[in-house]
């Protein structure tokens, strides 16, 4: 993985929720923001946007939870303090901490949620060397294919990959999949978990939108979450355009996907350790990356509160 960056995760097996942070290098790294889904769930997205006055940000935080795990960027602040690492305002450092959250109250006990603490722990945790994905962090309690009903969804997770570009530029993804749609391999278009048949297989969520008239107003409970990491020196413009052209790599690998019912947000950090690079090459690698991590978040992901892995009939 890149170097630059710590990922640390919390993950809570029993109640079957938790929370990701990446931490950015001391100096903060340069950020952006794409919210593309309807029913997000953010904090300090903002202050991401051309044209403010603070262009890093310390770390970024994925959590479960619903609005409730917000409260674990907090822990997150409060452990980024205790390091001296924030925007200096002269009587303190204040830690510039962005967040996005998905729901996976349905999952296990929706009393218990990602806390300060929690987002704490998961600092302590971080690490550069090694990711763990799967159910692990905030992808402990997500699922995917819920167009029929949480009963016959498909479990998601957390999954990580990244490119190596020329000249040392690497580009890497961390999403947390929890989409109201179906997982499909992007290079044949096939599903790799999702909504299921009663008699067996997928059920197909694209093809199931044009057969089914069910209402919808209960499906409030999905949203593709991530991180876009890269060492490339980019602007704060230059870093929102990327976690725009990231998005690209969601709807490859989901299948629908950006619904009314999804609160789709992905970040982008760069630390700008290896020099520039060309926007649009990075901006397709942002996409791949961000394809292959969602696929790899389902088949890494195990079976959990009664829902199924991918690879379970």
């Amino acid at each position: 993985m890149i170097a630059d960056f710590r990922i640390g995760h919390y993950t809570d097996l029993e109640n079957i929720t938790g929370c990701t942070v990446a931490l950015a290098p001391p100096q903060g790294a340069v950020g952006g923001v794409d919210v593309r889904g309807s029913a997000p769930g953010t904090r300090e997205t903002e202050l991401l946007g051309t044209g403010r006055l603070i262009e890093r940000v310390n770390a970024v935080v994925l959590s479960g939870g619903s609005a409730f795990g917000l409260d674990a960027a907090s822990g997150v602040v409060e452990y980024l303090e205790g390091q001296g690492i924030g925007y200096d305002v002269g009587i303190a450092r204040i830690p510039v901490v962005s967040a996005a959250v998905l729901f996976d109250l349905a999952m296990g006990n929706p009393n218990v949620r990602p806390t300060a603490a929690n987002g704490y722990q998961a600092c302590l945790a971080a690490r550069n060397d090694t990711i763990a994905q799967g159910s692990v962090g905030a992808g402990t309690g997500a699922s995917v294919g819920k167009l029929l009903d949480m009963e016959n969804a498909s479990k998601g997770g957390l999954g990580y990959s990244e490119r190596e570009l020329q000249n040392g530029i690497t580009v890497a993804a961390l999403v947390a999949v929890n989409a109201l749609g179906d997982v499909v391999d992007p290079t044949n278009g096939q599903i790799v978990a999702g909504a299921r048949n009663a008699q067996g297989g997928w059920a197909d969520s694209g093809a199931l939108l044009f057969t089914d008239n069910r209402a919808r107003d209960f499906l409030l409970q999905n949203t593709t979450i991530g991180i876009v990491l890269t060492n490339a020196v980019l602007t704060v413009e230059q870093a929102n355009n990327m976690a725009s052209m990231a998005h690209d790599g969601i709807a490859r690998a989901t299948r629908p996907s950006h619904t009314l019912f999804d609160g789709d947000a992905l970040f982008v950090m760069a630390s700008g350790t290896r020099g520039g690079g060309d926007l649009t090459t990075l901006g397709h690698a942002a996409a791949e990356c961000v394809a292959d991590a969602i696929v790899n978040g389902v088949k890494m992901a195990r079976s959990l509160g009664g829902i199924k892995a991918w690879s379970e009939p």
